[in-house]
């Protein structure tokens, strides 16, 4: 959900970005990002910036939905287990 939280708050994020502010491996990132891909959750385009490879991630509409849903949950989750309840 890391990578979820991130590209909720921006709406794209390049691959170094990510691999940065989440401290992972390129290898670890790529398989997550593969499999929020394949899910429709991510969307991935590839570029070039000063002759160099791009690759940038944005959340897809299915993607926010599903976050939204989840982070939903979470709320409901919270409230059920605050005292006094």
């Amino acid at each position: 959900m890391a990578i979820m939280s991130l590209l909720a708050a921006s709406p794209e994020l390049s691959f170094t970005e990510m691999r940065d502010t989440l401290e992972m491996t390129d290898g670890n990132l790529t398989t997550h990002i593969r499999t929020l891909q394949e899910a429709g959750y991510v969307s991935v385009a590839k570029s070039y910036k000063n002759n160099r490879p791009l690759t940038t991630c944005s959340l897809t509409a299915g993607g926010r939905k599903a976050f939204a849903t989840y982070i939903d949950l979470l709320d409901q989750i919270v409230r059920q287990t605050k005292p006094g309840k």
